[in-house]
C-alpha cells in the first residue's frame, strides 16, 4: 500500500449500498429491466460525500469475507441469525439479502474499478478489518464512512480519525468525534469496543452480558475504567457492583474473555499495494461506457465523473 499523508476517506461499501438500496425505490432500472436502484444509489452517495468533504485518497472497502471463521470460531452466535439457508447445492454461510440486491453488487464493483475507485476486500477479513488496517496506517486525517456503529471504535482526535456517520442518507451525517462519543456513549474511542462487548449487539449475534445495557455499561466503564478494571473489581469483594452485576459479571467470563477479538476490528490485514488516489478522470473510459449504457446509468454517473474532474 503506498502510503499518503493527505485526507482518505474510506467507504464501508455494503453498508452504504444496502442504504442506497433502501433509499432510492426498485423502479429505478437498466433498459433490460434489472433494478439499479443500489448502482445509482451509491454513486450518488460518493458524489456527494466527495463535494462535501473534499477528499485526497478514497477507498471502497468491501467485505471478502462478512463472517471470518476465526471470529465465529471464538463466538458461534456471531452473525448466525444472517446466514440464508443452505442452498440446493448445500452451500452454508451465505449472506441474506434483497433478491433484487444481490445482482446489483458485480455491477457496483465493476464501475468503481472502470471510474478508478481504489476497492479493496481481503480473504478472511470484513470490511471493518480493512478499514482498521488503513486507518492505522494512514499518515493524515481519515473519515470512515459507514452506518456501522462498530466503527466508532476507530474515532481518535488527536490521530484525525472520525466517522462520518449517515442520519439520512448521506446528506445529513453525524461527525462522530471523541467529544461526541463521550457525550452520547460515555467512552472515547478506545473505550468504545468495552462499551459494545458489554451491551451486546443482537444485530451481529454478539449477546453481551445479561442485565448489563449501554448505560449500565458506560456506568461500569466510568467507575472502574476499563474492561480490565471491571474484572478486577468483580474479583474485589469490596468494590461497589451491585451483587446481581457481580454474578452476571462473574457468569459470563468465557464470553468476555473472547469477545473483545471479535469486537475489535484488526489492524494487521494484509493489503494489497494499491493506488489509492482519487481519480480525476475515469480510468476506463470504453468500459464505463458501455457500463453506463447498459445499466442506464446516466445522470448518476455522469455527475460523480464531473465531481471527480472538478
Amino acid at each position: 500500500m503506498t502510503q499518503r499523508t493527505d485526507r482518505l476517506m474510506l467507504l464501508d461499501t455494503a453498508s452504504l449500498y444496502f442504504r442506497a438500496y433502501f433509499g432510492v425505490p426498485d423502479s429505478v432500472k437498466a433498459p433490460d429491466g434489472t433494478p439499479v436502484n443500489a448502482v445509482r444509489g451509491l454513486l450518488e452517495f460518493i458524489t456527494r460525500l466527495v463535494h462535501d468533504h473534499h477528499p485526497d485518497s478514497l477507498v471502497a472497502c468491501m467485505d471478502a469475507d462478512w463472517r471470518p471463521q476465526w471470529r465465529v470460531d471464538l463466538i458461534p452466535s456471531y452473525k448466525a441469525h444472517r446466514v440464508a439457508e443452505l442452498t440446493e447445492s448445500g452451500t452454508p454461510d451465505e449472506e441474506e439479502i434483497p433478491d433484487t440486491l444481490s445482482p446489483q453488487v458485480p455491477i457496483i464493483e465493476d464501475v468503481l474499478d472502470a471510474v478508478g475507485i481504489a476497492r479493496v476486500g481481503v480473504e478472511g477479513y470484513e470490511a471493518d478489518d480493512v478499514i482498521g488496517t488503513f486507518t492505522g496506517r494512514a499518515g493524515g486525517p481519515v473519515d470512515i464512512v459507514t452506518g456501522d456503529r462498530d466503527l466508532f471504535q476507530l474515532v481518535d482526535d488527536k490521530r484525525e480519525r472520525r466517522v462520518l456517520y449517515p442520519l439520512k442518507g448521506v446528506g445529513t451525517l453525524q461527525v462522530t468525534d471523541e467529544d461526541l462519543l463521550r457525550e452520547k456513549y460515555g467512552v472515547d474511542g478506545s473505550g468504545y469496543v468495552d462499551l459494545a462487548l458489554l451491551r451486546g449487539d443482537p444485530s451481529d449475534g454478539l449477546p453481551g452480558v445479561p442485565g448489563i445495557g449501554e448505560k449500565t455499561a458506560a456506568k461500569l466503564l466510568a467507575q472502574f475504567g476499563d474492561l480490565a478494571g471491571i474484572m478486577a473489581a468483580v474479583d474485589d469483594p469490596k468494590s461497589k457492583l451491585t451483587p446481581s452485576q457481580r454474578k452476571r459479571l462473574d457468569e459470563s467470563r468465557p464470553y468476555i474473555a473472547v469477545a473483545p477479538t471479535v469486537v475489535r476490528v484488526a489492524s494487521d490485514v494484509p493489503l494489497p499495494d494499491v493506488d489509492t488516489a482519487l481519480p480525476r478522470e475515469a480510468r476506463d473510459p470504453a468500459t464505463l461506457d458501455e457500463l453506463a449504457q447498459r445499466w442506464g446509468l446516466g445522470g448518476s454517473l455522469q455527475r460523480l465523473l464531473s465531481t471527480l474532474a472538478g
